[in-house]
């Protein structure tokens, strides 16, 4: 039997503002959402209500993600400069009578509990992505230092709150956005050298500048701890290094295979905090091994280059910086993760990309996501 003319009529209209999703894409962020809830339902055991919280987070962030696949890149643009004009304005406003919590000024009460910082995660790339626009014709070395202004006024306010984790990935996005618009290899590599001088002194003199009487310079002294405790987390191990012995802990204890799904003795003893959040990762490897961590490492760059390939195609200057921003963004987000719970890099609160539990994080995934369909949906618009 066929459709109804009428049926047939209404699928047609409704067809390009539902099939809006690119298929590569959609692959590798549903097996990382399948990975999420079967993890987070043993992470989640004791915690009523977790893994069904985790199914509202994703259906939320799904919304999102359908809401921004179907904004072209073009409006998009035309909002640039009020999302980050009034991203900054919030900032300042939290950093003036912000709500306080758990030593950290990072919210902000307007009725609804507010976290400006997270529509930063959006608003930098999209801003500087339309500022190179702008000036796509003849950029200069003047426009990167607008553009690095453009950055440091919102990195250093979230910095301040203090939320050094949001801030990295702030940071991060912006200063992908320039790499994209052409940022000179003579500016980047002196930062780089730099940084890794920075490192090797920090672990060579570790000892004497983790000294208790020792103050580091714009920094708050959980901070120092942090880096101190990443350098040798046996200092302190039931204080500020149990965190990173205890994922530590997890992780090679895993092996190979894992001990199997809900047989994880660290995250079922307690011994892992922030067990569905942060430390996710902990878990999930601790149940599925080496092999499951191969899986997920495998679906990240899956994902990532995925979104670099929207980028590479994307219909405008804007589109491809935006995409390819955010593309990374998401790698950073998965890097950082990786390498704190892993005792790489210190603890900064990062969560696992469309893996850990919270609804604010996976809405700003979720946006991020629909804003690469979005780019891929109107290159494919355009060519037709």
């Amino acid at each position: 039997m066929t459709d109804r003319p009428w049926q047939t009529a209404l699928w047609q209209r409704l067809r390009p503002h539902v099939a809006v999703f690119d298929a590569p894409l959609m692959v590798f962020l549903g097996l990382l959402m399948v990975l999420s809830l079967v993890t987070v339902y043993s992470a989640g055991y004791d915690f009523a209500g977790r893994f069904e919280g985790q199914i509202r987070n994703f259906v939320a962030a799904f919304i999102l993600m359908w809401i921004m696949a179907n904004i072209a890149p073009q409006t998009l643009m035309r909002f640039a400069v009020p999302i980050y004009t009034i991203a900054v304005a919030l900032l300042v406003a939290v950093a003036l009578f912000g709500t306080i919590k758990k030593g950290a000024r990072r919210w902000l009460d307007v009725g609804v509990v507010v976290q400006p910082s997270e529509i930063m995660k959006i608003g930098m790339p999209l801003m500087l992505a339309w500022y190179f626009h702008k000036h796509e014709t003849m950029i200069r070395v003047r426009d990167f230092l607008a553009a690095a202004i453009l950055l440091a006024v919102p990195v250093g306010l979230i910095a301040k709150q203090p939320d050094l984790g949001t801030a990295i990935l702030v940071l991060a996005a912006g200063l992908y956005a320039m790499y994209f618009a052409g940022l000179s290899f003579k500016l980047i590599v002196p930062v780089v050298v730099a940084g890794l001088i920075g490192a090797a002194s920090l672990i060579y003199y570790g000892d004497r500048i983790c000294a208790p009487d020792v103050a580091w310079p714009g920094m708050h002294d959980y901070q120092k701890q942090r880096v101190c405790t990443l350098l040798d987390p046996t200092t302190d191990p039931l204080g500020k290094g149990f965190h990173t012995i205890q994922a530590a802990i997890a992780v090679g204890s895993g092996g190979v295979t894992g001990k199997g799904f809900l047989q994880g003795t660290q995250s079922h003893l307690e011994f892992i905090p922030e067990r569905t959040t942060d430390f996710i990762l902990a878990v999930y490897a601790e149940e599925f091994g080496l092999i499951g961590n191969v899986i997920l490492i495998i679906l990240y760059i899956g994902l990532v280059v995925r979104g670099l390939m929207i980028a590479g195609n994307a219909p405008s200057y804007f589109a491809r910086l935006l995409a390819g921003s955010i593309a990374l963004m998401f790698f950073t987000y998965a890097f950082v993760n990786m390498g704190m719970v892993s005792g790489l890099i210190p603890v900064v609160g990062v969560p696992l990309p469309f893996m850990s539990y919270g609804g604010t994080a996976l809405g700003t995934l979720g946006v991020g996501a629909g804003i690469l369909m979005s780019v891929q949906r109107h290159r494919k618009l355009v060519q037709t």
